[in-house]
């Protein structure tokens, strides 16, 4: 297996959810309402950057006065600084297509969301998230900070624009990877000790690469046998954060799984010898993070979900989504890394942790 596929790549950065965007009731001043906005909005983008499409339809139907655009999902106010393809992922267990969301533009939930003033305000939070990718990967952000405002802008734009080779010939010159061939297994950036008895083994003393994680771990009440049934999420409180720095080890030896990946970051949830209460994740985050905070600096296509990069098998207890898909964790974890990863460097990881999970974790 190559462990940069082109065609993985350019699977994420096409990938893209139908959406029917509804406009909330109390904003509606014409008879009849308008009808919902039909919109494909890009995995890699952000909800925000949609308001120049959707504004126009629902002109007509505004009141007067000054725009504060939020979405919901079933009343559940969305983070805009969050990948719109996390979101789906995250938010509908059993995939929901179209995605039926709700805009708002008034009535903002400060109290729940971050200010946004708009693109602006979510071009800052992705370089804030590459400076954090950059740090956790090179230990400094110099390569972000030294970047010349038309490399910043053009970088800005290809995203935007979906314009993987445009991106990748700027983001080139960050030097943040990929992950080479020659990666193992070394330990998670917690320093935890190995317990699950099937591990690599660790080798070699060399200095090693560190790969940043942005984990979003939601419990959920039930077996997760029948993803239809699972309920609704009606708060944030039932998700939890965690930032993670997983760190490879350049020098012969066995490579990393994406599920030796998930025992060093969850090791309460996926190691087979886990000790620690699943509960105790319940709307927390992880203190020993080495970057944080995502609250201030940043929380297709069905042809990915349909190829051939695997699928995990039955489990009741855990699943794990990233870009849409729920890949064999078996895959090479420098494979996922760098074909799976979002423009800001970060490796994005739904978990869904259902009852049988917890019980084992006890």
């Amino acid at each position: 297996m190559e462990l940069c596929s082109e065609e993985a790549m350019k699977y994420v950065w096409e990938g893209a959810i139908p959406l029917q965007i509804h406009l909330h009731e109390s904003d509606v001043t014409t008879l009849p309402p308008p009808p919902p906005a039909l919109v494909l909005g890009p995995r890699i983008g952000y909800l925000p950057l949609l308001v120049p499409i959707i504004k126009p339809y629902f002109s007509g139907a505004l009141p007067p006065g000054e725009d504060t655009v939020w979405f919901d999902y079933k009343g559940l106010p969305l983070k805009w600084y969050v990948p719109l393809g996390v979101l789906f992922d995250l938010l509908c267990a059993e995939p929901e297509r179209p995605w039926n969301l709700t805009v708002h533009f008034r009535g903002y939930p400060g109290e729940v969301l971050t200010p946004c003033e708009g693109e602006e305000t979510v071009k800052w939070s992705y370089i804030n998230s590459l400076k954090e990718a950059a740090y956790v990967i090179n230990g400094n952000s110099k390569s972000i900070m030294n970047m010349p405002q038309a490399d910043q802008f053009d970088l800005w734009q290809s995203l935007i624009k979906g314009d993987m080779d445009g991106y990748h010939r700027i983001s080139s010159r960050l030097k943040l990877g990929p992950v080479g061939e020659d990666c193992i297994l070394n330990r998670a950036s917690s320093m935890q000790s190995r317990q699950a008895t099937d591990e690599p083994e660790i080798v070699g003393s060399n200095r090693p690469s560190r790969l940043p994680v942005r984990l979003y771990v939601r419990n959920v009440d039930q077996d997760l046998e029948y993803l239809e049934d699972v309920q609704t999420l009606d708060n944030w409180d039932s998700v939890s954060y965690i930032n993670r720095a997983i760190e490879f080890h350049k020098e012969g030896g066995n490579y990393m799984t994406l599920k030796h990946a998930m025992r060093n970051i969850l090791r309460e949830i996926f190691s087979e010898e886990a000790s620690t209460n699943a509960n105790e994740l319940d709307g927390t985050e992880e203190a020993d993070s080495a970057y944080r905070d995502l609250e201030t600096t940043s929380m297709k296509n069905d042809l990915v979900e349909e190829s051939t990069f695997g699928r995990q098998g039955p489990n009741k207890g855990t699943l794990v989504r990233i870009q849409g898909i729920e890949p064999d964790l078996d895959i090479p974890f420098a494979w996922v890394v760098n074909n799976l990863k979002n423009p800001d460097y970060f490796l994005h990881i739904c978990v869904y942790v259902g009852t049988s999970s917890k019980a084992k974790a006890k």
